[in-house]
């Protein structure tokens, strides 16, 4: 055998290999919606007596969905959830990519400082800020249990990674006489970025949009922290009506969780061509 042949042989060895990995890690990853899938069709009986089994003894059932919606009071959370996710989403978008333009195009000490201190507070885990926050924003200013505090809040904590991406993509993808020729024809700085720069950021827009999305959707300690009482409860709060002291119907709430899940999946679907593209530009700084 010539060295190319075994070259060639080790090639299809390593590759085989890689695609084996790569085969088990996605089924670990997919397994537990696989598992909710499988067992939202089924009775609580034949959940717990055989989980991974596809049909279950008592056959093909449809009732936890209507049971799941109606004791979480699936409409009414939604609501609350749609609110909250897209005014944050939206939010997040224009405040960060303004603030990335500006820091961008204007060599000020301050804007340094700033960039500086955004990408700092980015290592600051939420849980060293949760009892202060409850703490000031509830027994000092009560203004906890509204839906206006709950989005700023997640506008708060989202701004400074956004402004990060919207950083890297403005400096790296938007020539700079794109923005001279607009200054010429006429333009303000807000129709600079709004009719040049804005609309050339749609991967970045997406991804941020996506990644930011999922987080606000399915959090659930920062609402359960700002939203207590049960109409303005989210669908990761409501999902917590399933689980009793003595004994939880793990129909129902198989059939919850799908039902959080599939808006955003969804919208994952619709924007995932996005994601690569604006992860790769948002990320370069130089």
């Amino acid at each position: 055998m010539t060295d190319n042949e075994k070259a060639g042989r080790n090639a299809k060895i390593l590759h085989a290999v890689k695609w084996i990995v790569l085969l088990l890690l996605f089924f670990c990853f997919i397994f537990p919606f696989l598992m909710v899938v499988i067992n939202v069709f089924k009775t609580k009986a034949d959940i717990i007596s055989n989980p991974l089994a596809l049909v279950g003894e008592h056959g093909f059932t449809l009732k936890n969905f209507p049971e799941a919606m109606k004791k979480m009071k699936f409409w009414t959370v939604f609501g609350n959830s749609f609110i909250i996710t897209v005014s944050a989403t939206v939010l997040t978008i224009l405040i960060s990519s303004m603030t990335a333009f500006v820091i961008v195009r204007n060599n000020w000490k301050f804007c340094t400082i700033v960039f500086s201190l955004m990408i700092a507070s980015m290592v600051i885990p939420f849980q060293v800020l949760m009892v202060p926050l409850v703490s000031v924003y509830g027994g000092i200013f009560n203004v906890l249990n509204h839906r206006l505090t709950l989005i700023l809040m997640h506008v708060g904590f989202s701004v400074s990674m956004s402004c990060f991406m919207f950083h890297g993509a403005i400096k790296t993808n938007i020539p700079l006489e794109l923005e001279e020729a607009a200054t010429i024809d006429g333009c303000s700085r807000w129709q600079t970025w709004w009719r040049v720069v804005f609309p050339l950021l749609k991967p970045t827009i997406a991804t941020v949009g996506i990644i930011n999305a999922m987080a606000y959707w399915n959090d659930y300690l920062l609402p359960s922290l700002v939203l207590t009482k049960k109409n303005l409860y989210t669908i990761p709060i409501a999902t917590q009506a399933f689980y009793g002291t003595y004994s939880t119907d793990i129909g129902l709430v198989m059939a919850a969780l799908l039902l959080a899940m599939l808006p955003i999946l969804i919208l994952y679907v619709f924007l995932q061509r996005y994601i690569v593209e604006g992860v790769a530009s948002g990320a370069v700084k130089g």
